[in-house]
């Protein structure tokens, strides 16, 4: 049986143009990516290897493109993007659970952020 692990990139910030409302298109915020991969151990944590792991940068960057991509109106969607393409990329991966925060999410009130968690499980 192997090993699952879990690599984790915490806040990651990045400038983009999602939401409903056209003056979050025209004025665009900074929106917060967390991203857990669970990992199946394969010979990476034998061999000290990262051909068998999760390349971080690389994981950043995959996010960063589709998170400063295309507008989507929901960050539900953004967060199912994310999460099924990091499992592509990485075949590894055996569970991508990703958490996007807004922190000026249009409400009408004081909040620290809109926070929406998807898991997707290849």
């Amino acid at each position: 049986m192997k090993a699952i692990y879990t690599i984790t990139l915490k806040n990651c910030a990045f400038f983009a143009r999602h939401g409903v409302h056209d003056e979050e298109e025209f004025l665009g915020q900074r929106f917060f990516v967390d991203a857990e991969l669970d990992v199946e151990q394969g010979t990476a944590l034998v061999e000290d290897s990262i051909n068998d792991t999760v390349h971080y940068g690389i994981a950043f960057t995959e996010i960063e493109k589709i998170i400063t991509g295309r507008r989507r109106y929901l960050i539900e969607a953004l967060a199912l993007e994310v999460a099924t393409t990091l499992c592509s990329v990485f075949p590894q991966v055996r569970r991508a659970k990703i958490s996007i925060r807004k922190p000026n999410a249009p409400v009408p009130g004081v909040l620290d952020y809109v926070q929406v968690t998807v898991e997707h499980f290849a």
